[in-house]
């Protein structure tokens, strides 16, 4: 593409990562599928978990809903419990819980690769001086960040943890990229936002960000456009001399 703007004129360049920087949706499906796999043989669960029910009864939920749903699938009921529940517990947040610590252990055995095009566009910048910042509401994303072996690029981390400590609410508000512009030191008005979420480009948009790109992981390039991306590409290479 001729057409579309010069990142590296931009200020600074503020990017998501689950999606954007990181393939992470498939380690959660992973984290999901070892995780039921090892309970459900534990508690002689049956049928067996398959892909299907990660699309049935997960995907989209929050974490929470999603495990009650996929147990009431077999016809299994256990106590709520509380969201500081411990991963051993056998409660719905417990198992919740147990989850997000599979999702850690897959992170570690397996690694992360970047995606090839995004990792070339912040090497890019960076080398120009562009200084780049991860804006993400992941609470994972330093774990993320650190196993795909990135972690070192970006000055500023504004995710999940940091997130809540500060009480920012979450995408499609603008609080998060606006945090994320103010620990880098970047005014949005001169910066560019780099989103896969319709949620993170409205939220993007609202910050007042110059440039809004949007990458279209799946969820549709005109999707994209109506919740605020300016321009969308397919993959970050496109930006990539």
């Amino acid at each position: 593409m001729t057409d579309l703007p010069d990142l590296s004129s931009y200020d600074a360049v503020l990017f998501d990562l689950d999606g954007v920087l990181t393939p992470t949706a498939e380690v959660h499906m992973h984290a999901w599928q070892t995780m039921f796999q090892e309970l459900f043989a534990a508690w002689g669960i049956t049928p067996p978990y398959t892909e299907h029910d990660y699309f049935l009864h997960l995907d989209g939920k929050k974490r929470y809903d999603g495990v009650a749903s996929l147990l009431r699938s077999r016809d299994v009921e256990v106590p709520w419990g509380e969201p500081d529940d411990d991963p051993s517990a056998d409660t719905v947040c417990g198992i919740g819980n147990r989850k997000n610590e599979v999702f850690a252990r897959v992170l570690r055995s397996e690694g992360i690769a970047p995606y090839p095009g995004s990792l070339a566009l912040v090497d890019q910048l960076r080398e120009k001086g562009v200084p780049v910042a991860v804006v993400s509401s992941s609470k994972n994303a330093e774990e993320v960040l650190a196993a795909a072996g990135i972690r070192d690029r970006f000055a500023v981390v504004m995710d999940g943890v940091v997130a809540e400590r500060e009480n920012l609410a979450s995408k499609p508000a603008p609080d998060v990229f606006l945090g994320g512009a103010r620990m880098l030191g970047a005014d949005p008005a001169r910066s560019a936002a780099v989103e896969d979420a319709l949620s993170g480009a409205a939220s993007a948009r609202a910050a007042g960000f110059a440039l809004v790109v949007g990458v279209d992981r799946g969820v549709g390039a005109d999707a994209l456009r109506a919740a605020g991306a300016h321009v969308v590409v397919d993959d970050l290479a496109a930006f990539v001399d």
